[in-house]
């Protein structure tokens, strides 16, 4: 196990179709969905940088082309902004295209994500990685990264370390719950060691109510139990599933990770974090505001008519 050793490389996996957002994403992955105006996964490539990543693998499929060209450079474009005079523009997509070293690979069957991460077996080799869905944005202006706040957390505890937080009861089939070893105490109370995970419980099934949220910090040996992972839940390999059987051999933990988190994945989550997002900017927030008043008075009167009918 590779205790200690700096976290410098980050599976992102972007190969899914997006079907909930159709008809959008029949020509473009729901990674560049823009929330407001930045694609989706250029937030969780920023968050993977700030948080000490120096090398990103991103898992595509042959639809996700223009995900690959947003990072790259675009000479042709810088050039027509140069000779307009646009220097601020030219600025912002030439760091776009320098955040990290950035690589691709296509997953060639949709086998899940635990599939999707055993594609990066080589690309990581012996080292500990971290994995962050695209599907979940993490806002943490207070204090460090939600991936951050993990690498720190491994470093403490040497071992494998998943994201969570907690969500209503009424949420828990949704996601991978954590079962929580009480016979283990740790000095951060954020902190806490496993003794089981399972995939979209049903409520009264459900260990916890802390459920794993798109953030990973994981030693290599994960990829071992993934090559001989059955099927699981949707009939895919599951990475929870991995990770429980990891538990066998290895301390896994999870952490309360701090930050607002958007499920960016679901059309509701998609607009909440653009409204937060857009409040959240200078050249938007009184502008955007005051029409959030405005349709708030609107609905409040719509309402009043309907009670008085």
């Amino acid at each position: 196990m590779m205790i200690n050793k700096r976290v410098k490389k980050a599976v992102i996996p972007a190969a899914g179709l997006g079907t909930r957002f159709l008809p959008a994403t029949k020509a473009l992955p729901k990674e560049m969905l823009p929330i407001v105006d930045i694609p989706t996964i250029q937030y969780i490539i920023e968050e993977a940088v700030q948080s000490g990543i120096e090398e990103i693998l991103v898992i595509t499929n042959s639809n996700k082309h223009c995900m690959e060209n947003h990072f790259d450079k675009s000479y042709e474009l810088e050039e027509r902004l140069m000779n307009s005079g646009k220097t601020k523009e030219v600025k912002m997509i030439d760091e776009i295209a320098n955040l990290a070293n950035i690589y691709y690979v296509r997953q060639k069957e949709p086998k899940g994500l635990g599939h999707a991460i055993l594609c990066a077996k080589s690309f990581i080799g012996n080292e500990p990685f971290a994995i962050l869905l695209g599907d979940d944005v993490v806002v943490n202006k207070e204090s460090k990264p939600a991936l951050k706040q993990l690498i720190d957390a491994y470093q403490g505890v040497g071992a494998s370390v998943v994201g969570v937080q907690t969500v209503a009861e009424n949420q828990v089939h949704k996601y991978g719950i954590v079962e929580p070893d009480k016979r283990h105490k740790t000095k951060d109370e954020r902190l806490v060691k496993l003794s089981g995970m399972v995939e979209k419980p049903k409520a009264k099934e459900a260990p916890s109510n802390y459920a794993v949220l798109g953030r990973y910090v994981l030693t290599p040996e994960i990829f071992q139990l993934l090559e001989t992972q059955e099927i699981g839940a949707g009939g895919e390999i599951q990475l929870t599933d991995a990770i429980c059987r990891l538990l066998d051999t290895q301390a896994v933990y999870a952490y309360d990770f701090e930050g607002t988190r958007y499920d960016v994945g679901d059309k509701f989550g998609f607009i909440k974090a653009t409204i937060d997002f857009a409040l959240g900017r200078e050249d938007l927030k009184d502008d955007v505001g005051a029409y959030i008043q405005q349709v708030a008075q609107s609905c409040k009167a719509a309402t009043k008519e309907e009670k008085e009918v």
